[in-house]
C-alpha cells in the first residue's frame, strides 16, 4: 500500500496563480473570488466542506457537509440538533471547516467559535431545502443503529407523505448556525512543493493578514 500511495501523482493538472500581494482586506472577500473560480472551472460541489467539531471524549470527528452562505458575519451551515455534530456544538461551541479543490490545488481553513442562529432564520433554511431532504432530516434518527434497508426506505416513505401532506411543517431541531472566523488559511498548491499560504487573523482593530511557510 506504502509504494502503490507514493505511484499516485499529485497536482496533475494546471495550478492557478495566487497573489497574495493582491488579497483583499477580508477573507470573506477572497473565498468568493476562490469559489466563483472554481465553479467556472468545473469543480464538482465546490461549495461542499469538512465540517471538524470536538466529540464529548475530545476526540476530533469530522464530516462533509454543504455551507449554506457565507459573508461578513461567517460562515453557515446546518445541522440536526440531534445528531452528533449538532451535540457535539451544542456542548462545544466551535469548529473548523476545510475546503479543498484539488483540481485547482486549493484549499481554505477557517477556525472559530460557532453561534446557533435564531429559530425563524433555521425554519427558512428547512423550508429552502428540497422535499426529499427535508423528509430525511423530519426524521430524526442520524447516526443511530439501522437494522436493515427496508426499514430505512418505510421511514423515508412516511416522512415523505408528511411533507406532502404539509409542505410548510419545520424541524424544531433543524439548526442553522454561523462559524465566526478567528483566522482563515488560504492555500494554493504549487508542484515543487513552495506553496503559497496566506493566513487572515481577526483582531480588535480588524482583520489582518500575512504569509505563512509552506
Amino acid at each position: 500500500m506504502r509504494d502503490f500511495l507514493r505511484g499516485l501523482p499529485v497536482f496533475a493538472t494546471a495550478l492557478p496563480v495566487f497573489d497574495p500581494s493582491a488579497a483583499p482586506r477580508q477573507p470573506h472577500e477572497l473565498f468568493a473570488v476562490w469559489l466563483t473560480e472554481a465553479v467556472d472551472a468545473g469543480v464538482p460541489e465546490p461549495h461542499a466542506m469538512t465540517l471538524s467539531t470536538v466529540g464529548v471524549d475530545g476526540v476530533p470527528s469530522a464530516r462533509v457537509l454543504i455551507v449554506k452562505n457565507v459573508d461578513e458575519h461567517g460562515w453557515q451551515f446546518a445541522v440536526h440538533a440531534d445528531s452528533p455534530k449538532g451535540q457535539e456544538l451544542a456542548r462545544h461551541p466551535a469548529a473548523a471547516l476545510t475546503f479543498y479543490w484539488p483540481a485547482r490545488g486549493r484549499q481554505i481553513r477557517v477556525r472559530g467559535p460557532v453561534r446557533r442562529e435564531p429559530a425563524d432564520r433555521s425554519a427558512a433554511d428547512f423550508l429552502a431545502r428540497p422535499p426529499g431532504s427535508r423528509a430525511e432530516a423530519s426524521i430524526g434518527r442520524q447516526s443511530r443503529p439501522l437494522p436493515d434497508r427496508g426499514t430505512l426506505d418505510a421511514a423515508v416513505e412516511r416522512a415523505a407523505e408528511r411533507i406532502a401532506d404539509h409542505p410548510r411543517l419545520v424541524v424544531p431541531q433543524w439548526t442553522l448556525h454561523t462559524l465566526v472566523a478567528d483566522e482563515v488559511e488560504f492555500w494554493q498548491a504549487d508542484r515543487q512543493r513552495k506553496h503559497t499560504r496566506l493566513r487572515y487573523t481577526r483582531t480588535d482593530a480588524g482583520w489582518i493578514h500575512g504569509m505563512l511557510w509552506p
